[in-house]
């Protein structure tokens, strides 16, 4: 992982050889970008720091904290460290970028 380039080919590659839905290639102090592939159930918990999620392709319904949104290609969500979120009902080539920053807890 590189703290400071990453090609989408990185993400993609490093996502097909591994077992998890997501695949971070890019790391810096506390900041981190992922590449996000859920298949079948989204099933990530709340995280300990503010994220950032920017919908790559595809199209889901979101919730977050009680409310559901649709969103697709070229959205942008923002989730507060410690929030109960989720992707469902979410197409087949459905993937997102998620950049985590900040210190646990937010802020």
């Amino acid at each position: 992982m590189s703290d400071w380039l990453a090609t989408l080919a990185d993400f993609e590659g490093g996502l097909a050889a591994t077992p998890e839905p997501f695949f971070a290639g890019l790391a810096h102090g506390t900041m981190t970008v992922e590449l996000f592939r859920p298949e079948g159930e989204d099933t990530q918990q709340p995280h300990a720091q503010d994220e950032l999620y920017i919908i790559r392709r595809g199209r889901s319904e979101f919730l977050r904290g009680g409310e559901r949104v649709s969103v697709g290609e070229g959205d942008s969500l923002f989730v507060p460290a410690g929030m109960d979120h989720r992707f469902v009902d979410f197409s087949d080539d459905f993937d997102t970028w998620v950049v985590f920053w900040g210190p646990e807890g937010g802020e």
